[in-house]
């Protein structure tokens, strides 16, 4: 029995929230979800003034660069323990003030540019592990996660685009450029205030509906349901297969948008040519990421789509690495649909194959905090290839090797058992778990 088809005692349709609460909490997760990515594409987009229009040592950009990585790693639990005690929302809120305060400061004082970029890192990462947490507790569908997806890349493609426009806009200033996103993380924080946190009660007698859980006590499956104690992730396999989903499309990721550029243009194209690939690379995979969720939230589609992607990414990488310049607006956007579907479905995983709001917030936690770890490797690897090598064969060939790794990954993350941390029954058929909320 799935969600939709648990039976309503009288009054429960009631507290069902209107349609106007439904769509300003997706507003304010897809306000939220697109301040996640321009306090670092910003940056990467004017990476050639900073020296000049900042004053920032040349020598320190790369330190600026890996910056937020770091900060994504060391502080991905900070997400679930501020949820805790202040609820999701309030801690997301809490999160989008501290972006906005870092924001402004590191452009006012320039010496605060590197501890004011950590402490963005550490902000969208709290708000980034606690948005599949705020869906799992709305009970959001497929849709839900798609629009966050989206706003991710959405967010990545304006802050890179409008860096050079809001500069002009405002005579010229690189700080006022920088500081202008502060304004949509404060709103982002007003919004999410009011519309994130949807507590979930107790299991109702009447139906067996446990909201938080997604499953039924009491129904005519119940006799398939056992008892489950709370168990750390750590010892749950389904647990380490989307951590490794997810880290091994983040590095698949970063290792493309680092070097993509350098080896369009080692291919002949001019350097303004590949720059506008780059971007076209973001702007193709805004329909997968928004569609990726919600084909997954279809069980029999998700069991071919997370080990199906993993292939695709391969071919695709392989298209772009033997494809003449004349065919690279094809192959690069092929590429960007590809990997910006896998992203979509690792959020979608994220949420799916957990139990409750907790374990998704907790899964959450795992999965980025332990992949943008190893996504900080896509980079360095494939520079150290192309070093090595003198060419980008080697490099693009153990990237598609580390795709079909993702295929393995996504093999097991849809089909081992549901995660859960809280204490309670779950369902022998865990499975079909998987469709929670299409």
């Amino acid at each position: 029995m799935t969600v939709e088809e648990i039976p309503q005692a009288p009054g429960e349709r009631s507290r069902t929230p209107p349609a106007s609460k439904i769509a300003w909490t997706l507003i304010a997760l897809s306000l939220v979800s697109i301040n996640l990515r321009p306090a670092i594409t910003t940056v990467a987009g004017s990476m050639g003034q900073l020296e000049q229009g900042l004053g920032i040592n040349a020598r320190m950009l790369p330190l600026l660069a890996a910056l937020p990585v770091l900060a994504f790693g060391i502080s991905a639990p900070c997400g679930p323990w501020l949820a805790r005690r202040l609820g999701a929302g309030r801690a997301v809120a809490l999160a989008m003030l501290m972006l906005a305060a870092a924001l402004t400061a590191r452009v006012l004082l320039p010496a605060l540019m590197l501890p004011g970029t950590f402490l963005a890192g550490m902000a969208i990462m709290t708000g980034s592990v606690l948005l599949p947490q705020i869906v799992k507790a709305n009970k959001g569908n497929g849709w839900w996660t798609g629009l966050c997806s989206m706003g991710f890349g959405l967010g990545a493609a304006l802050g890179a685009g409008l860096i050079q426009p809001l500069q002009h806009v405002l005579g010229g200033s690189l700080q006022g450029a920088l500081a202008m996103w502060a304004i949509p993380a404060v709103l982002g924080a007003a919004l999410i205030l009011r519309h994130g946190d949807r507590r979930a009660g107790p299991v109702d007698p009447g139906t067996g509906v446990s909201p938080s859980r997604g499953y039924v006590s009491g129904s005519p499956t119940a006799d398939a349901e056992r008892p489950r104690a709370a168990r750390a992730l750590r010892y749950q396999a389904t647990a380490w297969a989307v951590t490794a989903f997810f880290g091994l499309q983040a590095m698949l990721y970063f290792a493309v948008t680092s070097w993509l550029t350098v080896f369009l243009v080692s291919i002949g194209l001019a350097a303004g040519d590949a720059a506008a690939l780059l971007a076209w690379f973001s702007v193709a995979g805004l329909p997968a990421s928004l569609l990726a969720p919600v084909l997954a939230s279809r069980p029999a589609v998700l069991k071919i789509m997370a080990p199906g992607l993993g292939v695709l990414v391969a071919a695709a990488l392989l298209g772009v690495l033997a494809g003449p310049a004349e065919l690279q607006f094809l192959m690069v956007g092929v590429l960007g649909v590809v990997q910006s579907a896998g992203f979509g479905l690792a959020l979608a995983l994220v949420v799916l194959r957990s139990t409750g709001p907790q374990t998704a917030g907790k899964l959450s936690a795992m999965s980025q905090g332990l992949g943008f770890a190893l996504a900080s490797l896509g980079p360095l690897g494939a520079a150290l290839l192309h070093d090595v090598t003198g060419g980008w064969d080697a490099a693009f060939w153990a990237l598609a090797g580390v795709a079909m790794l993702l295929a393995l990954a996504g093999y097991f993350a849809v089909n081992g058992r549901i995660v859960s941390v809280e204490e309670g029954t779950v369902p022998a058929g865990e499975a079909r778990l998987a469709g929670v909320g299409s």
